[in-house]
C-alpha cells in the first residue's frame, strides 16, 4: 500500500473532490448567512487590560541598580554582574529610585553588614522594585525566611546573571546556586573574560581562587565560598594582559585565602606571581591580597623577593585575629602567634619599608582579659599601620556561635581600648620630608585630593591636577595623618604614564570582543532568544544567538502571514468566505 504522501498534487484545485461545493452553490449559501455582532468590550475592561502579561515584558531595556558589600572579591563579581547586564542593553544606574530592579551582592562576614542587605530588601519591596540577591549571605543561607519567594544568584554562576534577572523582570523567582565543575572537579567559578565594568576604570580585580582550606569557627564565608578552588595560571595571565590593554594601571589579586593559591592544581602562588609579574607594564602595579599565616611560612623566601620587585607593592594583608594561641586554637586557625611573628619579623627584614596589615578579632567566645592582653600587646610592639579591627559576631550556623559567648560590654570595651591603642601612635611621621614616587588612582572621598599610592601601598593626597589621574607622579611629603601623607608634587617633575593605552571610561564595558561589540550595536534592543540553554554557551555567542532568534522569528512570522493569505485565498476561490 503506498504511503500517504507518495502522490503528489500537481495543483492546489486537486484536494478538492467532486463531493465538494462549487463556488456558484458557495454563493447562493451566502444569502441566508446572518452575521453576528460583537459585544465590544467597554472602557473599564480595556484599562483593566491595559498591562501586558509577564512574558510579554521585553528584557534588556530596563534600568538596574547594583548595590554590593564585602570584601574586594565581591566587588570583583559585582563588576563582572553589571558588565553582562550591560552589554546585554540594560543600563546601569546610580540612582536606585530610578531603576526597575535592584540587584544586591551581599557579604556574610558579620551582622551588620547582613542587616544592612536585609534593610535594603526591605525598602525595595516598599518601593515596588524587582529584586534579584547574590552574594555569601544567600548563597550560605538560602532557605532564610527574608529570602523566601525572591531570585537569588550563586557566588559560582554569576555568568548567568542576565538569565536571573530577565525572568524576574517577568515575574518569576529563579534561583542558581550550584557549583562549577569540570569532569566532577570544583572550578574557581565563573570564566574570567567575561564583560566587566569596572569601579575604577584604572583598577582591575582579579579572583584567583574562591574558597579556602581552612575551616575557623567563626567564618560563614566558608559556607558560601565552600573549599579551596584555583584558576590555572594562564587564564590569570592573560586576564592581566586584557587588562593592560584596556588602560588599567594597577592590579589587585584576591580571593579568601591568596596565600593558598594552586594547592589544588599543582601549582603555588610564588609560581603565578612571578608570571604576572612578566606581563606587568613599566609603572604599573601588582597588590597582592589577603594571606594566611600557614600557607605564606612555605614560601617566605620567595615572597620576600617578589615583594621587593619594583612593580609590586611592598604590602601583605596577614590576619593575625588573636595574639592568644589558646583562642587560636579554639578559632581552629592552623597556626600560633609565632608563626605570625616569624611572618612578619622575615618579611620586615628581607623587603625594608614593608607594610605588613592585619586583623584583630575582640571578645571571641573564651577570651579572658590576660588572652586580650596578649593581644594589646602584640599591636604595640609591631604597631601595625592599617589595623581592622573587628567586635566578634556570633553567626548563625557556625561552631563559634554556640560557644560561651564573652558578655557584649566586655567586648565593647575591648574593642574601644584596642581602638584606642590603635590611634595612640602616627606611623608615618618619620616620612615628612621624603621624596616619594606615588601611583595616582582615585579621588578623595571628600573630592579635594586625588588619593596616590607608594611603593608600600601607604597612601598619599595630591593635589587635584586632572594631568595627574593614572599617573606615576614624584612628590614631597610635607605632613602626616594616621592614615595618610600628604605630598606636592616635586617641581619640573615629570609625570610618567603607565597604561600602555587610553583607559576605559567610567561605565564602560570591559572585554567585549569585536564580535560582541557588532552584535551588540546590531541588536542591542531585539528580543531575547530562549534562555535554557545560556548556561552551556558563552555571553557573547549568546548575543550573537539573540540576533538570530531574532532574524528566525521574523522569517517565522512572514511564513506565517504567507500561510493565512493563501488559506484567505482559497477560501474565498471557493466559496469558504
Amino acid at each position: 500500500m503506498p504511503a500517504v504522501c507518495d502522490s503528489l498534487l500537481e495543483d492546489i484545485e486537486d484536494i478538492v473532490s467532486a463531493q465538494d461545493p462549487k463556488p456558484h452553490d458557495q454563493h447562493f449559501r451566502r444569502r441566508n448567512i446572518i452575521p453576528k455582532v460583537r459585544k465590544r468590550n467597554s472602557q473599564k475592561n480595556v484599562e483593566a487590560n491595559d498591562d501586558p502579561p509577564n512574558d510579554s515584558v521585553i528584557p534588556g531595556v530596563q534600568k538596574i541598580w547594583i548595590r554590593t558589600w564585602g570584601c574586594s572579591h565581591n566587588n570583583s563579581d559585582g563588576e563582572y554582574m553589571a558588565g553582562q547586564l550591560a552589554a546585554y542593553g540594560y543600563k546601569i544606574t546610580e540612582n536606585a529610585s530610578e531603576a526597575d530592579l535592584w540587584l544586591l551582592n551581599s557579604c556574610t562576614v558579620k551582622n551588620p553588614a547582613e542587616d544592612h542587605f536585609r534593610n535594603s530588601i526591605k525598602k525595595a519591596q516598599e518601593g515596588k522594585k524587582k529584586v534579584v540577591l547574590a552574594g555569601c549571605v544567600p548563597q550560605a543561607q538560602p532557605r532564610q525566611e527574608y529570602l523566601q519567594g525572591l531570585s537569588i544568584i550563586g557566588v559560582q554562576q554569576i555568568d548567568r546573571v542576565v538569565e536571573v534577572v530577565e525572568e524576574t523582570i517577568k515575574g518569576h523567582s529563579v534561583r542558581l546556586l550550584g557549583q562549577k565543575k569540570d569532569n566532577g572537579k570544583r572550578l574557581g567559578g565563573a570564566r574570567l573574560d567575561l564583560p566587566k565594568i569596572r569601579k575604577n576604570p584604572l583598577i582591575e580585580i582579579i579572583s584567583i581562587n574562591t574558597g579556602c582550606l581552612n575551616a575557623c569557627t567563626y567564618c560563614k564565608t566558608k559556607h558560601a565560598r565552600g573549599d579551596l578552588a584555583s584558576y590555572p595560571i594562564q587564564e590569570l595571565v592573560d586576564r592581566a594582559e586584557q587588562s593592560f590593554q584596556e588602560g588599567v594601571c594597577e592590579i589587585w589579586l584576591t580571593s579568601e585565602d591568596t596565600g593558598a593559591y594552586g594547592r589544588d592544581i599543582g601549582t603555588d602562588l610564588p609560581t603565578l606571581l612571578w608570571k604576572l609579574v612578566e606581563v606587568i607594564p613599566e609603572g604599573a602595579m601588582l597588590r597582592l591580597g589577603m594571606t594566611n599565616p600557614p600557607y605564606i611560612l612555605e614560601h617566605l623566601e620567595e615572597m620576600a623577593k617578589i615583594l621587593n620587585h619594583p612593580r609590586v607593592y611592598a604590602f601583605l594583608h596577614v590576619p593575625v585575629q588573636t595574639a592568644s594561641d589558646s583562642i587560636l586554637m579554639d578559632m581552629k586557625r592552623e597556626y600560633c602567634v609565632a608563626d605570625f611573628e616569624r611572618v612578619v619579623d622575615f618579611l620586615k627584614e628581607k623587603v625594608p619599608g614593608i607594610t605588613i596589615a592585619t586583623d584583630i578579632i575582640c571578645g571571641f567566645p573564651g577570651e579572658t582579659d590576660d588572652d586580650f592582653q596578649e593581644t594589646m600587646k602584640l599591636v604595640e610592639k609591631y604597631k601595625f599601620p592599617s589595623l581592622f579591627i573587628n567586635q566578634f559576631y556570633p553567626r548563625p550556623g557556625t561552631p563559634a556561635a554556640k560557644m560561651h559567648q564573652v558578655p557584649a560590654q566586655i567586648k565593647k570595651q575591648r574593642t574601644k581600648e584596642l581602638s584606642s591603642l590603635f590611634h595612640s601612635y602616627n606611623p608615618y611621621d618619620h616620612k615628612i620630608g621624603e621624596k616619594q614616587k606615588v601611583l595616582v588612582t582615585e579621588e578623595s572621598f571628600d573630592s579635594k585630593f586625588y588619593v596616590a599610592h607608594n611603593q608600600f601601598y601607604e597612601q598619599v593626597l595630591v593635589p587635584k591636577n586632572p594631568e595627574f589621574m593614572g599617573k606615576m607622579v614624584e612628590v614631597d611629603i610635607y605632613e602626616a595623618g594616621k592614615h595618610f601623607m600628604r605630598g606636592q608634587p616635586v617641581p619640573d617633575t615629570s609625570v610618567f604614564s603607565p597604561s600602555i593605552t587610553r583607559p576605559l571610561a567610567k561605565g564602560e564595558i570591559s572585554g567585549l570582543t569585536e564580535e560582541f561589540r557588532h552584535a551588540l550595536e546590531n541588536g542591542s534592543e531585539s528580543k531575547t532568544c530562549p534562555s535554557a540553554e545560556k548556561q552551556k554557551v558563552p555571553l557573547s555567542h549568546r548575543v550573537a544567538m539573540r540576533l538570530l532568534w531574532q532574524q528566525g522569528e521574523n522569517a517565522l512570522k512572514m511564513l506565517s502571514l504567507s500561510m493565512a493569505l493563501l488559506a484567505v485565498l482559497i477560501a474565498f476561490y471557493y466559496g469558504g468566505v
